[in-house]
């Protein structure tokens, strides 16, 4: 068991955010689902908690409420290695009414914030020729979702 596992609060849809997410990443998993009872506080065999992981990563999703929702103070970073794998969280986590965001961060249609990040934006952004990272910098506050070649572009056009 990992130490600490996030915990997504939704009103009630745990179980179908939970296989929408599972179905995008590799190597993830429904680990359990767990029902409120006679003592509520909803009906009996309403879905209370949906524990899942992705990648590996456990996650616990409540149905809470509506009490609280999502916003972009909490967001799940996705460590992109390629363009493809950049493009393809984008346009999966963004399909049915998700939203897209500046540098690369993204509202899923749960509202739930993810950055979707290629590992050459670090790579560029610690660069030790501080021109070419400012200038890596300025292309990404620019863009919505990262492009890894305009970013190169940009950082070596000094």
């Amino acid at each position: 068991m990992q130490k600490i596992t996030p915990c997504l609060w939704f009103d009630t849809q745990s179980e179908e955010a939970a296989n929408f997410y599972t179905a995008i990443f590799p190597n993830s998993k429904i680990v359990d689902v767990s029902y409120y009872g006679e003592a509520g506080p909803r009906p009996a065999g309403t879905v209370l908690e949906v524990k899942f992981e992705l990648d590996g990563q456990e996650f616990l999703a409540l149905n809470g409420g509506p009490d609280f929702t999502f916003n972009e103070a909490v967001s799940l970073q996705i460590n992109c290695g390629s363009q493809d794998e950049v493009d393809e969280y984008w346009t999966r986590l963004t399909e049915g009414g998700g939203q897209p965001g500046p540098c690369g961060w993204l509202k899923d249609r749960y509202g739930v914030s993810w950055q979707v990040t290629p590992t050459a934006l670090y790579e560029l952004l610690a660069d030790p020729d501080k021109g070419r990272s400012q200038r890596a910098r300025a292309a990404m506050l620019k863009m919505g979702k990262i492009d890894i070649a305009a970013l190169y572009e940009a950082a070596d056009a000094g």
